[in-house]
């Protein structure tokens, strides 16, 4: 197998760790959503989709704001304990090696907990960070909306405390979509800063971009 191939695989496998992923009223196994997220070619595969999110700075975003663009996106939340900090934090050092690569490119970090992360409390999330990365936000539906196109897998976890004081559990992938908007690879979210600079600039590169 390739290397996208694995990392779609891995995919499927924190759907597996986290049950029976729930899509359009209908449980799909692990078998099914492995072939949701394997089959096809770069470009044509079914993650991704229409959307029209919030960003921080208040603007309305959708699929096509960006297009012409290549897109990373990033799914997390802003009272995640490590996963997020650590692929926002690799996300940024990415975007400094890719040098003037990094203007053809519109980098996202999307909530899966639209409760609690509000424009107001994203863009201060967001501060520590490459100032590039993009906060969305939206309503519950919509961004319920996203995680299904993107096929993603996000729990919220019931704590001993009370309003909001719970965890979500979820992927942590790192998306690339290409300038039409079509899905092109993934990578984790623990991939060091070089790694993903390296793996961008040879998408792009392939593409002739």
């Amino acid at each position: 197998m390739n290397g996208r191939t694995n990392r779609l695989i891995m995919i499927a496998l924190t759907f597996a760790a986290g049950g029976i992923l729930l899509v359009g009223g209908v449980l799909l196994g692990t078998f099914l959503q492995m072939r949701i997220l394997t089959e096809g070619t770069p470009g044509t595969a079914t993650i991704g989709g229409p959307f029209t999110l919030v960003a921080t700075d208040g603007q309305k975003v959708s699929d096509q704001t960006y297009r012409g663009k290549w897109v990373l996106i990033y799914f997390g939340y802003t009272y995640c304990p490590d996963a997020c900090p650590t692929a926002l934090n690799n996300i940024s050092v990415a975007l400094e090696k890719l040098g003037p690569d990094a203007g053809k490119l519109q980098t996202f970090f999307v909530t899966v907990d639209p409760q609690r992360d509000t424009q107001e409390v994203m863009t201060d999330y967001l501060k520590p960070f490459d100032s590039r990365i993009l906060g969305l936000t939206g309503t519950k539906a919509q961004i319920d909306d996203v995680i299904k196109e993107f096929h993603l897998y996000a729990s919220a976890e019931k704590s001993e405390g009370h309003g909001n004081d719970y965890y979500v559990s979820h992927s942590s992938y790192i998306y690339l979509m290409d300038p039409h908007g079509s899905f092109v690879d993934v990578i984790h979210g623990n991939a060091v800063g070089d790694e993903i600079a390296i793996w961008v600039r040879k998408v792009m590169r392939d593409a002739g971009s």
